[in-house]
């Protein structure tokens, strides 16, 4: 039943998605940010609702009280591409901070593109940081939500790979506050993954880190410590008892 429902997913928004992204970015150039940040969100809607009721992967959602009513900078745990759709659900008004050459991506990265996300370089380098407070900034003005991945790439469940301080330094340069989120993805919708596993996905939302006076490395630490705590209590199973 899983290659079955896997297998309907793909082809179903292979056929949806080439003319709907070329259509975005064919008529949202000229428009102003928010319109053109609108014109993707029938096709994200129609994607979450794929993934909910073909793939059969739905979520809970805990500590929703936990979400400020205004512009944050989100830091979240990255083990799939399942977050990327499922999170501007939970999140109201959201752009993703990603690297570069994913807008070279056909069709996908065209209309990210076009909208446009924030983007980045690979290299955390100073020239990086200053481009991603920048572009950052305009966002949260703008009244988005900015999520980031601080990890950088998607980690295996049950690991971690090492926390990068540009998500926090865009927040203690901004003021915004940042929102650490713990999710486990990753157990149904593996990296690469062709077939994904039917399962309810926890998606947990830690209480918020108000920035001010902090370093984004004491920013990072906090994030980190949360969500990998976190992270032992959605799955216990793969981090041990002992744990």
């Amino acid at each position: 039943m899983a290659v079955v429902r896997s297998l309907l997913f793909l082809l179903i928004l292979l056929v949806v998605t080439p003319p709907y992204t070329l259509g975005v970015v064919v008529l949202c150039l000229p428009l102003p940010h928010h319109m053109r940040r609108r014109t993707v969100v029938p096709w994200v809607n129609f994607t979450i609702w794929l993934v909910k009721h073909v793939l059969g992967i739905p979520y809970r959602l805990l500590g929703a009280e936990n979400i400020p009513d205004r512009p944050t900078v989100v830091l979240c745990k990255h083990q799939s591409a399942w977050e990327t759709f499922m999170l501007q659900e939970v999140f109201k008004d959201t752009v993703f901070v990603w690297r570069k050459e994913i807008k070279y991506l056909p069709f996908f990265g065209w209309a990210l593109a076009s909208i446009p996300m924030i983007e980045i370089d690979r290299n955390a380098n100073k020239l990086t940081l200053k481009r991603l407070v920048d572009q950052g900034r305009d966002r949260l003005d703008k009244g988005y939500t900015v999520i980031i991945f601080p990890e950088g790439t998607r980690a295996p469940p049950g690991s971690k790979n090492r926390y990068k301080i540009g998500g926090a330094h865009l927040a203690v340069e901004t003021g915004a506050p940042v929102v650490p989120v713990a999710l486990n993805s990753g157990e149904f919708w593996g990296r690469n993954a062709l077939f994904k596993r039917s399962g309810t996905v926890t998606v947990s939302v830690g209480p918020a880190i108000d920035p001010r006076g902090l370093t984004a490395s004491e920013v990072t630490q906090r994030a980190e410590a949360w969500i990998e705590a976190e992270m032992r209590r959605i799955s216990p199973q793969l981090y041990g008892v002992a744990q």
